[in-house]
């Protein structure tokens, strides 16, 4: 039961952290307010303090990746032509 909230909780994290960027909060700072959120979450929201941090930390760092590869693959960024360029 518990498996599945996670995985809902990581799209509410990037949900989150979009509103807090419109907000005011500067780009490169992102991933550390997802995974400030996830730590949150999971502190709170689970029974036990041990659990609660690996499954924050897990949450978290999940929601900000999927955050920056959704970006990459929006942005079109394709690293073989950069890396190509040298």
């Amino acid at each position: 039961m518990y498996e599945f909230l996670h995985l809902v909780v990581i799209p509410l994290i990037i949900g989150m952290v979009e509103i807090i960027k419109k907000a005011g909060l500067p780009v490169q700072f992102s991933p550390i307010v997802a995974v400030a959120i996830g730590l949150f979450f999971g502190i709170f929201y689970l029974d036990t303090l041990k659990e609660g941090i690996i499954v924050g930390l897990m949450v978290g760092l999940s929601a900000s990746g999927l955050y920056s590869g959704g970006k990459n693959l929006r942005n079109g960024h394709d690293y073989d032509k950069q890396s190509n360029k040298m």
